[in-house]
């Protein structure tokens, strides 16, 4: 189901249907590193997560992280979306692409039209966006969209802290 268009892409749900692009995506060692390892091993590791993050989700909020897909081609390139976190308490903006899509404008662009969803369809009235301290390129997305640091948290599931990221939509 397609969500959003922009001049290049086309923001989508992500379905079971996207397991091969996951398991690619969430193996790269550049979403290791800076988003965190979901030990997404196998194509029923990619059903399970697709199942039980992104698709249970859109059931449970209305919104999750979608497929990225250039409009041209159909190519999948990485996700963004909004997810809700049981320890934060605003919907961040998220996002992760194939290295080779990088420095291309594709996460500035999927994330601006993900906020403007955000207001006008979701009726959220703040964003927050968190990220690992070293991972400049997306603190350089997350500023261009008008996102200010706030401060330094730390997520249950990591022994680090992280930066986080908010704005007023």
């Amino acid at each position: 189901m397609k969500i959003i268009e922009t001049d290049r892409l086309i923001i989508r749900h992500l379905t079971t249907d996207d397991i091969t692009f996951i398991l690619e995506l969430l193996n790269e060692p550049s979403f290791i590193q800076n988003i965190g390892d979901r030990k997404v091993r196998t194509e029923e590791d990619a059903r399970k997560y697709l199942l039980n993050g992104p698709i249970e989700s859109y059931d449970k909020h209305g919104f999750g992280l979608f497929m990225v897909e250039l409009k041209d081609t159909s190519v999948p390139i990485g996700m963004c979306g909004l997810i809700k976190r049981d320890n934060l308490p605003d919907v961040d903006v998220g996002f992760a692409f194939l290295p080779k899509y990088w420095m291309k404008g594709y996460a500035f662009e999927s994330a601006s039209a993900i906020l403007k969803y955000a207001k006008e369809t979701c009726g959220l009235k703040r964003i927050l966006g968190i990220v690992n301290p070293e991972n400049t390129a997306s603190i350089r997305v997350l500023e261009k969209l008008g996102l200010i640091f706030e401060s330094m948290v730390k997520m249950p599931q990591d022994n680090f802290e992280i930066k986080l990221f908010a704005v007023d939509l």
